[in-house]
């Protein structure tokens, strides 16, 4: 069919209806890796009482995590790009824009693999000290890591369905995800269902398994209810280097952005380490709420990015901030409900991980800081994704080193070199999330963006 035929509009409006037809969906699709994450982490608590499979599920998801934050970066900046053409009403252009960014995201997974088998052990060599914690953290890793490709390709879709607003589509590889990984973590770390008990390993393999039923299921989705067709995915699979260079000049600042937030992060946990065992477990149980708690404020952020992007691309600049204070309101009140819910029940919460009454009296105050670091979040994430949506990507990298700076020394000097307890060291996500505001608003808020064409 060619482009000029299809006549289907996939463009935004700006409303709160709108707005939630869009995030309700996304939500849901960040939430199964999150739900995925804190199953493996659950079952990990009860294989053993002095939380030693939970402290290097903290270690190991962390680095998984550092290469999931890279298909990210690759999936926001191809997502601000499918939304401007879908904006321009450019509807022939989506279609070899996904099937580049689908190259580059199994080019990137490859990479991730070697690292992982011929670099990584040398690195948690250098940063770890407890050498069982090495171990067997890279055991699960050389597993875990063939995933990649599939995450990579799941991500792909989430920044071709989000961009063209279909983003109810996400749910159904979402719910095939969620239900393939907590039936086979329970069956392979155990040993139930007739399966091998394969202890902490066994939680990879079902991770692995479920993110390609998730992305096999999806494919099947959008080619029934004829995406594939109306968007000519499956035409333009020859090497484009314009759209590469067009995809990575987007989408290069994002990774380095992501890229050095969870290398942040690494390094925030490898601080937390040298506090012993308990400290890291509970930084990892810490991190299971923070991600589960904050899939609305990442929808909403998301959201962002494509309705920012959408709307400059139908000549709207002037109702950029209309529609970001639109989605502030939202995002705010989504966290506060969650706020007052993990201040009120931390018990609750912390109870499904099977660790003592020591681990749960030490955690609770770590969840007070989390809780007042969740609101934040919910609006500077909102200022920072809004700046994607712009173009201007190179600002987001810009504005993610600056408030790195600030958050690893903040992190180094009161857990390495003051030795204060783990309460003390999660208040750098304080730090964090009140820089990236700052700075995002005032760019946003300069108008240097207008203009920009990508």
């Amino acid at each position: 069919m060619p482009a000029t035929e299809n006549t289907k509009t996939y463009k935004v409006t700006i409303s709160n209806r709108s707005i939630l037809r869009m995030a309700l969906p996304i939500s849901l699709a960040i939430l199964v890796p999150q739900i995925n994450f804190i199953t493996n982490n659950i079952f990990l608590g009860h294989l053993d009482k002095d939380a030693g499979a939970l402290s290097t599920a903290g270690i190991t998801g962390v680095y998984y995590l550092l290469f999931a934050v890279v298909g990210q970066g690759l999936n926001n900046g191809l997502q601000a790009l499918i939304a401007r053409r879908a904006g321009e009403g450019r509807i022939g252009e989506i279609g070899r824009l996904f099937s580049q960014g689908m190259i580059i995201a199994l080019g990137l997974a490859v990479t991730g693999i070697l690292l992982t088998y011929f670099v990584a052990p040398a690195l948690l060599s250098f940063s770890l000290k407890s050498q069982p914690l090495r171990e067997q953290a890279m055991q699960f890793l050389r597993i875990r890591i063939w995933g990649l490709p599939f995450l990579y390709i799941y991500q792909m879709r989430n920044a071709l369905l989000v961009g063209t607003n279909q983003s109810k589509l996400l749910v159904y590889g979402t719910l095939a995800e969620t239900v393939v990984n907590i039936f086979l973590d329970y069956g392979l770390i155990f040993g139930h269902f007739g399966l091998p008990a394969l202890g902490f390993n066994g939680a990879a393999i079902a991770s692995i398994v479920a993110e390609a039923a998730g992305m096999g299921v999806v494919f099947m989705v959008i080619n029934a209810r004829g995406v594939s067709k109306d968007l000519q995915l499956y035409t333009h699979w020859e090497f484009d280097a314009k759209a590469v260079r067009l995809i990575l000049a987007q989408s290069s600042p994002l990774i380095f952005q992501y890229t050095i937030a969870i290398l942040s992060w690494v390094f925030f946990y490898i601080l937390v380490e040298h506090h012993g065992r308990q400290a890291l477990a509970i930084s990892n149980t810490m991190r299971n709420i923070f991600g589960l708690f904050g899939v609305f404020t990442w929808a909403f952020a998301s959201t962002t990015n494509a309705m920012v992007s959408n709307i400059i691309g139908q000549g709207m600049e002037d109702r950029v901030m209309e529609l970001i204070y639109k989605i502030l309101k939202l995002s705010l009140g989504f966290a506060t409900i969650v706020a007052i819910l993990l201040n009120l029940f931390p018990q609750a919460f912390l109870s499904v991980y099977g660790q003592d009454a020591a681990f749960t009296n030490a955690a609770i105050p770590v969840i007070r800081v989390i809780s007042s670091a969740l609101i934040m979040m919910s609006f500077a994430t909102i200022w920072l994704n809004a700046v994607t949506g712009t173009g201007n990507t190179r600002i987001n990298l810009a504005i993610e080193l600056i408030t790195m700076v600030f958050y690893c020394c903040y992190s180094y000097i009161v857990l390495e070199l003051r030795e204060l307890p783990i309460l003390y060291g999660w208040m750098s996500e304080w730090v964090y999330w009140c820089s990236t505001f700052i700075f995002s608003f005032l760019y946003i808020r300069s108008g240097r963006w207008k203009g920009k064409k990508i």
